[in-house]
C-alpha cells in the first residue's frame, strides 16, 4: 500500500528545508575548466584501452579525454555522443567504479583511475545546457517506428532512427519521459531536472514524437502498432515487483522503486513521508538509494538488510561506501521472515553446500517504515513474444521471436541492468532496424 503521512511512525518534514536541500545537492559537483584539464592529464591515452574495452558503448575513451586535454570538450562531447547519446546521465549514474574506471591503467599502477565519469559529464554538459544538438537526421525514408517505452534503450534506439531519417512515435505510460532517469535514480545523481533537460536536448534532432500515458496492455495493443508501423521497439522496463513472503501486517510496508518515484516528483522533498526507522530489503542499486534518501530525509536510523555476504551484494563497494557514510547500516545474512505493528523479524542465514540457509536465529528491528528493493518483473508483456528467464527473448541485436518486433534495455533477457547496457540495446538494435528496413537482413 502506499505511504503517506497518516501511517504511524512516518512523517514528512523531518528536516529543514535548507539541511534537505543540502543533503539531496549533486553528489559529485561538476568539474571546473581547470579541474578538468588537471584530470585530463593523467590518462595515458591508452593504445586499445581497456577503459573502452569496459564501456558497454564502446565509447573512445582517450580520444575524448585528449579532445578534452587540447581545450576542445565540444569535439569529446561528440565524441561520446556517437556512441551514448545519454553520455551526460550515464556520466551521473555508471556505476565507473566497476566498469571503465576499474579497468583504468591508473586504477592498476597507483588505486587512483582518471575520473572518467566526472570529465565525460564536463564534456557532455557543453552540449546539452549549450542546446547543440550535434547530430542531424538524414533525408526521410518514409518508414514510421514505433517504440515503447521512453527509457534510456527507447530514447537511444529512437534518436538513432531518427538520424538515419525515419519517423519515429515513441508511446510511454507515465506522464514524463526518461524512465527509470526520470524515476527510478537517487535525486542526488541527477539534479535540477537533469532527465528532462537531457530529454529536451535529444529531441532536437527532430523526427520523434512522444504520446505520454500509453501503456501497451491498456488502449496500445502489439497487434495494433504492428499494423500502423514499419517496425516495433519494445523498451518498457519493468513494471511488476518481485513478490515476497511475510507473516503478519505492517502498514509501513511498499516497493522501494514506488517510492523513490513519488520522492523523485517531489519539488523539495519537505512532502515526502518518511520512518524514523527505515528497514530497506535487498542488495543492489535501488536498495542503496532508497536507503541514502532516507537518511538525507531525516530517518533516525535506516538498514539495509541483505540476505547472503557481503561479497555477495550487487551494489558495488562505491555504492556501499557511500551508504555506510550516510549513516546506513548493512546488515548481512538477514532475510525477511515477519512483519509486526513498528517491527520487522529477520532471519539470520548462512551458505551451506553452495544453498542459502536459515540458521535458526533470529533477529527483531524497530521499522515504522518496510522498503522492498527485491528486484521487478516483466508485466504485460504481450503473449506472442516468446520469454526467457521471465523476459522478452532476443536474438542478435534485439530481435524478438516475432519478424518486425525488437525490444532492449531492462525488458530484454540477457544484459546488464544498467542505464549505459540499455542505451547499447536501444542503439544497436536501431542499427539493425534500420538495416531491415532498407533491405539489409
Amino acid at each position: 500500500m502506499p505511504i503517506n503521512s497518516s501511517t504511524p511512525g512516518i512523517a514528512a518534514g523531518r528536516l529543514p528545508v535548507d539541511q534537505i536541500a543540502a543533503g539531496f545537492s549533486d553528489l559529485d559537483p561538476p568539474l571546473s575548466d581547470h579541474e578538468a584539464l588537471v584530470a585530463a592529464d593523467r590518462c595515458y591515452f591508452c593504445y586499445d584501452a581497456p577503459c573502452t574495452t569496459a564501456c558497454p558503448t564502446s565509447i573512445d575513451i582517450p580520444l575524448f579525454i585528449r579532445q578534452i586535454a587540447t581545450g576542445t570538450p565540444e569535439a569529446a562531447a561528440r565524441t561520446i555522443f556517437a556512441q551514448n547519446v545519454l553520455g551526460g546521465i550515464c556520466a551521473r549514474v555508471c556505476p565507473t567504479e566497476t566498469l571503465c574506471e576499474e579497468a583504468c591503467v591508473r586504477e592498476t599502477a597507483e588505486g587512483e583511475p582518471v575520473q572518467i565519469g566526472r570529465l565525460q559529464r564536463y564534456a557532455t554538459d557543453k552540449l546539452i545546457f549549450g542546446g547543440v544538438q550535434p547530430f542531424a537526421r538524414a533525408a526521410e525514408t518514409g518508414r514510421k517506428i514505433a517504440v515503447v517505452g521512453a527509457g534510456p534503450a527507447g530514447l537511444a534506439c529512437a534518436h538513432r532512427l531518427a538520424m538515419h531519417g525515419h519517423s519515429v512515435t515513441i508511446y510511454d505510460a507515465r506522464p514524463k519521459g526518461g524512465g527509470l532517469n526520470e524515476y527510478g535514480i537517487a535525486a542526488y545523481k541527477a539534479t535540477d531536472d537533469f532527465a528532462q533537460a537531457e530529454l529536451d536536448w535529444l529531441m532536437k534532432i527532430g523526427g520523434i514524437t512522444i504520446e505520454y500515458g500509453r501503456r501497451l496492455g491498456n488502449d496500445l495493443t502489439l497487434a495494433a502498432l504492428q499494423e500502423a508501423h514499419d517496425a516495433v521497439f519494445l523498451g518498457m522496463g519493468l513494471a511488476g515487483v518481485n513478490a515476497v513472503a511475510l507473516e503478519g501486517e505492517h502498514d509501513g510496508i511498499e516497493s522501494a522503486v514506488d517510492w523513490i518515484a513519488s520522492m523523485r516528483q517531489s519539488a523539495d522533498k519537505t512532502d515526502v513521508p518518511v520512518g524514523r526507522n527505515v528497514v530497506v530489503i535487498g542488495g543492489g542499486m535501488t536498495a542503496v538509494d532508497a536507503a541514502v534518501q532516507s537518511k538525507l530525509l531525516g530517518a533516525e536510523t535506516v538498514t539495509i538488510a541483505y540476505r547472503r555476504d557481503q561479497a555477495a551484494m550487487p551494489a558495488s563497494g562505491y555504492e556501499q561506501d557511500l551508504a555506510t557514510s550516510k549513516g546506513v547500516r548493512l546488515l548481512f545474512n538477514a532475510a525477511p521472515k515477519a512483519l509486526g505493528p513498528g517491527e520487522i523479524t529477520l532471519a539470520r542465514t548462512a551458505t551451506k553446500g553452495g544453498k542459502l540457509a536459515e540458521t535458526g536465529e533470529d533477529i527483531t528491528l524497530p521499522a515504522d517504515q518496510v522498503l522492498l528493493a527485491i528486484g521487478q518483473t516483466l508485466a504485460g508483456a504481450p503473449e506472442v513474444l516468446a520469454l526467457d528467464g521471465g523476459k522478452i527473448a532476443i536474438t542478435g541485436p534485439g530481435r524478438s521471436s516475432v519478424p518486425g518486433i525488437w525490444a532492449g534495455g531492462d525488458c530484454a533477457a540477457g544484459g546488464e541492468d544498467l542505464t549505459v547496457t540499455a542505451v547499447a540495446e536501444g542503439r544497436d538494435a536501431a542499427e539493425d532496424i534500420h538495416a531491415s528496413l532498407m533491405g539489409g537482413a
